[in-house]
């Protein structure tokens, strides 16, 4: 089986912690010079699958992961608009979605996506959005560059300071294929990780610059 699966279990109330969990990034202030880099893997995706877990309190439009190509600097964003709109881009072409308003919670999100039909879903929290059709069918890559808390408006920069995430990431993987729902649901029900085969997150292969801060042995729940 592609990847490596661990299981969560509960025992006697008490919850038994995979090791991807035992790190988290906070991001602490709203800046421009707080972000992350992912080293991700460069190839060229005709699918793509993003599945991340973020906690935080803003009320403004803020970037969660921007995934730029020289050609598109929105070639994947994944961008939430509290409280009850979330856009994501792909190719620099935006879709915006309704989803449920916003509550003081941890965000598990996955985000599909299918250059050959345009077919592009996101489940937000154990519900899956009505599926939208892009219009754009170019693959994305081969050379990426992937930041966490920052939008990127050139390919590795450009960032607004007012789109910056302030709170909690922790377990962003990314995939060049498009995983089964079921394979979503389970992982985001913390019975399952599957690793990333463009980015995998226990590999911890990133770049801290400003004030964010790696916090080990922590738990989202």
């Amino acid at each position: 089986m592609k990847g490596l699966v661990t299981f969560f279990f509960m025992l006697a109330g008490c919850h038994v912690a995979r090791a991807s969990f035992k790190t988290m990034l906070l991001f602490p202030e709203e800046e421009s010079t707080d972000y992350v880099t992912l080293k991700a893997k460069n190839i060229v995706a005709k699918q793509i699958t993003v599945c991340m877990r973020s906690f935080s309190g803003l009320t403004k439009p803020h970037s969660l992961l921007s995934l730029a190509t020289p050609e598109y600097n929105k070639a994947f964003l994944i961008y939430p608009m509290p409280p009850d709109k979330f856009l994501i881009s792909i190719n620099n072409e935006d879709t915006y979605f309704k989803v449920d308003p916003d509550v003081f919670r941890w965000k598990l999100i996955c985000v599909t996506w299918d250059s050959k039909t345009g077919l592009l879903q996101l489940l937000l929290n154990g519900k899956r959005y009505p599926r939208r059709v892009t219009k754009t069918r170019a693959p994305i890559g081969p050379q990426m560059s992937v930041v966490l808390g920052q939008k990127q408006g050139i390919f590795g920069g450009g960032f607004n300071v007012n789109e910056a995430f302030v709170g909690e990431m922790c377990e962003v993987n990314i995939y060049d294929s498009v995983l089964p729902e079921t394979t979503m649901r389970s992982y985001l029900a913390d019975t399952l990780y599957y690793a990333g085969t463009i980015y995998n997150w226990i590999d911890y292969k990133y770049t801290i610059n400003g004030s964010i801060l790696v916090l080990q042995d922590q738990f989202y729940f």
